[in-house]
């Protein structure tokens, strides 16, 4: 059966264009292009497609709102389109919390020819989400962040031998705040990779710096992996770690792709398995694809000790769902009960890190 899209935009020029690239494509039917969200809600209610396109800045009722709405009367996938702006990420991140499943960029400059170069991922981000199964967001969450005095005194009482690697893709911005929102100022230096492109990704540390006893920075390269401290690899980079003495230090590289994607998950797990060996526990949350597990597998098979997020609880059980088939998974976890289990296996690696 066929995918029913539904677009939403206040431009005729990108309603006409999106439009253009479903109809093309095999496997979906295009039920309507609604010009604001009003329009948008009588299709939804006609139509009840399988994922709709949704645009942040709409008169009227800008797409915030609207997916706000939408998730509460009748939760459906939705795909949004933002600019590649800081405001754009800022606002891309808070449709993720309300229960966008991800997000098409949408070209600064000459956009017919953007979207169209964009066909093939617009088409493959619309057919992973069709296939998520949404779930009512609970309300967002106000910041639980310790103060930046509490963070640094926090990070200096504590050892870095240990270290900590998490991987997400699809709906992985809120499964990675949720799980660093669990854990307390003195856990090891933990590095993170989540497929975001450039921009999106300083937002998106600056928000999970404010939500969490953690600091919070996208990597730079070259930084010293610090207790109470989470770095992310930023879009447009993959993220290593490398071992000089007795600290981990970050290391960035602009090398091809892996799985698509840079950053990429692998990457980043294989340099933490060299690096840390039995020292070494890795996280893979929700994520269409497979980045990721061959990297957990890497970490198990160095010593470390592998979680990954259990397939009711993830957005898309895909990433998680192969490393346990190839044998990178020590244990599955329900994203809620993550951080009590990443501390106890702490405890029980002899960590000497004050949790």
């Amino acid at each position: 059966m066929a995918i029913k899209v539904l677009v939403v935009d206040d431009s005729a020029l990108v309603r006409s264009l999106l439009s253009e690239i479903i109809r093309n494509a095999p496997g979906f039917k295009l039920v309507g292009a609604a010009p604001d969200a009003y329009v948008a809600r009588d299709m939804v209610k006609e139509f009840s497609p399988d994922v709709i396109t949704l645009d942040i800045e709409m008169p009227r009722m800008d797409g915030l709102t609207f997916l706000e709405k939408l998730m509460a009367a009748r939760p459906t996938p939705v795909v949004m389109i933002s600019t590649l702006t800081e405001a754009g990420a800022e606002a891309t991140l808070t449709a993720f919390e309300l229960g966008a499943v991800d997000f098409i960029p949408k070209p600064k400059l000459g956009i017919a020819e953007g979207l169209r170069e964009y066909a093939e991922l617009i088409i493959e981000k619309l057919t992973d989400a069709a296939s998520v199964r949404v779930k009512p967001r609970a309300k967002r969450v106000e910041s639980k962040s310790t103060s930046s005095e509490e963070k640094v005194v926090a990070s200096r009482l504590q050892s870095t031998e240990k270290i900590i690697a998490i991987g997400a893709s699809t709906g992985g911005t809120e499964a990675i705040k949720d799980l660093l929102m669990q854990l307390p100022a003195g856990v090891p230096g933990i590095v993170m990779t989540q497929h975001m492109p450039p921009g999106f990704t300083k937002t998106f540390a600056e928000r999970l710096n404010k939500l969490t006893k953690l600091h919070v920075v996208e990597a730079k390269g070259g930084e010293r992996i610090l207790p109470g401290h989470a770095y992310l690899a930023p879009g447009g980079h993959h993220m290593m770690v490398v071992r000089y003495g007795a600290d981990y230090v970050t290391k960035l590289s602009d090398a091809e792709p892996v799985h698509r994607h840079r950053p990429a998950v692998d990457v980043m797990m294989a340099s933490v398995a060299a690096a840390g060996g039995k020292n070494v526990i890795g996280i893979l949350l929700t994520g269409m694809g497979k980045d990721g597990a061959q990297g957990m597998l890497d970490i198990r098979n160095a010593g470390g000790y592998t979680f990954a997020q259990d397939e009711q609880s993830c957005v898309v059980y895909g990433m998680p769902k192969e490393a346990v088939y190839i044998g990178g998974v020590d244990k599955t976890v329900e994203l809620n009960k993550m951080g009590d289990a990443i501390l106890e296996k702490l405890k029980s690696m002899g960590t000497g890190n004050r949790l």
